[in-house]
Order: structure tokens, then sequence, then C-alpha cells
């Protein structure tokens, strides 16, 4: 009995100082580098094979104790796919619920106020965590997106936006023309009466110009203003970045008489009464917000002063004067507007 008692005993110690040595493994830190460590779960990994991995880089000193934990508790049929960052001082416990959390790194791309779609498809497609799968604006996905509008122009909204590693230029476009959508609607909802608007893309037509015309908060409402002044009295708009827009590849930096002179150009506001046919740019919401509340008055001209501001003027002899000091007599570092940041 004595030799039952005493092996009973010890097994019981054996017993005891396992699990007190599990108990110290499981919460003994990760040898996480300074800094912390990236992981990525690709489609269809096994918990095993991330914690294989991981023991490769002498992160995880006991594999097995973790990938058998896992499949324990079932935390092994819960890992989501992603790029995760393991901080210093992580467990095996916080590293299993990291992975069945989703909390996955976050990118970040800006889509700056008054590029074109196809300049935003290549700042979407220089991003290194991101999967490239569209072929450009004519992709039949975004053309779809954007009907009944034949051109995908000017319908996404510029801004900020996160995204995972493995996500794709798609999914954040898509965000884009929903945040479009809404800031739109929400500002036309909110238009001043009596525009020469039929619908909320021709007010996005316009602001999608103003965008293009000057970067400035003090002076989009005044040049909208304009704008909707000539529009009302069936004047041209005669504004250059419509010109420069419809010539696209073409245009070489210099825009001549013979381009002003095109009727060929459908973009050419100084042969074509009304609106352009799509926007020319993804304007933002101060642009959307100027083209609806145009600022009142009297003016009907603006010329580019070259240090990105511009003089208004409400008669023809008035702008001839400001034309021929600010634009016969150019400074060096002349430009017409801010440039796009």
């Amino acid at each position: 009995m004595r030799r039952v008692a005493l092996a009973l005993m010890l097994l019981g110690l054996i017993g005891w100082l396992a699990v007190a040595e599990l108990q110290r493994r499981w919460q003994q830190p990760l040898q996480v580098p300074q800094g912390g460590a990236s992981l990525t779960v690709a489609a269809g990994d096994s918990l095993a094979a991330v914690v294989a991995r991981l023991h490769a880089r002498g992160i995880v000193p006991y594999p097995e104790m973790l990938t058998w934990y896992g499949r324990w508790s079932g935390q092994d049929q819960k890992i989501k796919r992603g790029e995760y960052l393991l901080p210093e001082g992580a467990t095996p416990e916080s590293l299993l619920s990291l992975l069945e959390s989703g909390r996955v790194v976050q990118y970040q791309v800006t889509l700056p106020e008054g590029i074109t779609l196809k300049q935003a498809l290549a700042i979407l497609t220089s991003q290194e965590a991101l999967e490239p799968i569209l072929s450009g604006p004519g992709d039949d996905r975004v053309l779809a997106l954007v009907e009944p509008h034949g051109n995908p122009e000017g319908l996404f909204f510029p801004d900020s936006y996160h995204y995972a590693r493995g996500d794709s230029d798609w999914q954040v476009l898509q965000r884009a023309h929903r945040a479009m959508l809404v800031q739109l609607r929400e500002e036309w909802e909110a238009r001043a009466p009596d525009l020469p608007y039929e619908t909320p893309y021709e007010a996005l037509v316009m602001a999608s110009i103003i965008e293009k015309e000057t970067g400035l908060p003090e002076e989009r409402q005044e040049i909208a203003g304009v704008f909707v002044r000539r529009l009302q009295r069936g004047m041209r708009l005669q504004t250059d970045p419509t010109v420069i827009y419809g010539l696209g590849e073409a245009f070489d930096g210099n825009l001549r008489r013979k381009h002003l002179a095109d009727d060929s150009n459908p973009y050419n506001s100084y042969r074509h009464g009304g609106l352009p046919p799509s926007p020319i740019a993804l304007p933002g919401r101060a642009a959307i917000h100027a083209a609806l509340h145009p600022a009142p008055g009297e003016t009907l001209y603006f010329v580019a002063r070259g240090d990105g501001g511009h003089v208004f003027s409400t008669s023809l002899a008035e702008h001839e004067r400001a034309v021929r000091k600010y634009q016969l007599r150019r400074r060096r570092d002349y430009r017409s507007s801010p440039e796009t940041q």
C-alpha cells in the first residue's frame, strides 16, 4: 500500500509539474523582435502552418503546444486570413486571440481632389499591398458600376481610404463611388434655388470644372457664380481645363489657339455651349458645395493672376485689361491655379 501511495504521490507531483510547466509556457512572452513581427495568414492556411512559420523564424518556441491547444479549443477553425502585426510581449494566448479577431494591418491610400480617374487608378496600382485587377477607366466593371453614365470620370470621391493587404483596387474604387453618391445626394438636397442644373450629375460636371480652376477655398463659390451666370445668360463657359481634358494625351502642356478653335473636341467650352459631356476630374465636397451654392454678384469673367488666385471682372473691357496685366506679362513662376496636392 505504501508503494502504491508513493507512486500515486509521484504521479500527482509529475502531473502538477507538467501543468505548471504548460502554464508557464502558455503565459511566457513569445520571442517577438523589437517593433513587432508581421505575419500573413493566406487563404487555406491552417493554424499548424502559421505556427510552423513562426517557429522557423524563432518567434514561437513551442509550436506543438500552440497547435494542440488550438485544436482542443476549436480556435484553429476560427483564424481569419490577412496580414497581422504581432506586438512585443505577445503570448501564445494573445496570438491565438489575434488570429481569431481578424484585426489585420490597415493601410491608407489618398486620392487627391482634382485628379482624373486614370490618375486615381495609377495611385491605387502603386500601392504594394493592393491587388491591381482593373485594366483602366474603361474596365467593364467600372463602366457597369457608373451606368447609365457612359464616362466614369468624376464619379468617385477623392478622399483617404483604409484597406487591408490582399484587398483590390476594385474594392477601394467601389467605396469611392458609394462615397461620391452620398456626398452628391446630400449637397443636391440642400442646393440653392434657381440653378441651371436639371440633375445632380450636371452639378457634378460643374463641380469638376471648379475643382480644376482653383484650389483656393475662398474662390470656389465666386468661380461657381461666374459659371452659373454665364450659363443662365447663354454664354459659353470658355474655360481652359475642359479643353485640356478633351485633348487627353495630345496635350503637351501648352494650350494653343488651334486647340481653342477646334470644333471636334466636345469638351471645348470655347466652341460649344452649355456644360461639357462629363466631369473632367474628381471633385471634392467643397467644389460640389460651391457648384450648388454659387456666390451672388455680377462678375462674368476671371483671369489667373499667376499666384494661384484670380481677378474677377463684371465687363469684357475690365476683363481684357486684367488679361493684359496678368497674362501678357507673365512672371517666370506663373501658374494659373494651385497645384494638385
